[in-house]
């Protein structure tokens, strides 16, 4: 990991950290979980967001505005609206996006879920992702929570990441170690 990146998340990991253990002390782990998903799903759709929090060129005051003006907008709860407001006076809302991980890294380790990042050719279904969490839950012992994406390059079959394992079902790694064995033959 770069330098920057490593000071990055390091104030990134302070920030959440502080916000969690606040939100946990007041009982109000739920509010915080909306918040992050809300203010996660509202980074990720707007890239105009996205440069305004990561801007140098935008002032200290305007970032401070426009950020109480997203969290008013979006009814955060108070200790996540203060948070944003400190990072804004501070110059630190460019860590946002992750602090917002880390945080949902924090809230689902205390519930007990994992999250299993599911890559498949085409979309699952309701029952096949109902299934597929039933099977990781049986493997792991945590409740799974999926984060699904579609590879049509994958021609068939899964890939799961789940923690540090990958588990790669793929016909288009099938092909790939097939015509590995074929080059070794020939």
């Amino acid at each position: 990991m770069s330098e920057p990146a490593s000071i990055s998340s390091g104030i990134a990991a302070r920030y959440a950290a502080a916000v969690f253990d606040l939100a946990q002390e007041a009982g109000v782990l739920q509010a915080l979980e909306a918040d992050t998903a809300a203010l996660t799903a509202a980074l990720d759709a707007s890239a105009d967001l996205k440069e305004m929090i990561a801007s140098p060129v935008v002032s200290r005051d305007d970032q401070a505005r426009a950020i109480g003006a997203i969290a008013a907008k979006m009814n955060v709860s108070d200790i996540v609206a203060n948070t944003l407001q400190l990072m804004a006076a501070k110059r630190r809302l460019f860590v946002l996006p992750q602090m917002l991980a880390d945080l949902a890294a924090r809230i689902a380790d205390h519930k007990g879920e994992v999250t299993a990042e599911v890559t498949s050719a085409a979309a699952l279904s309701a029952d096949q992702a109902n299934k597929l969490a039933a099977t990781l839950k049986a493997r792991v012992g945590k409740d799974v929570k999926l984060k699904t994406a579609v590879d049509e390059s994958l021609i068939g079959g899964l890939v799961v990441k789940l923690g540090s394992t990958m588990i790669d079902t793929s016909v288009k790694a099938k092909l790939a170690a097939l015509q590995n064995a074929m080059k070794e033959v020939g």
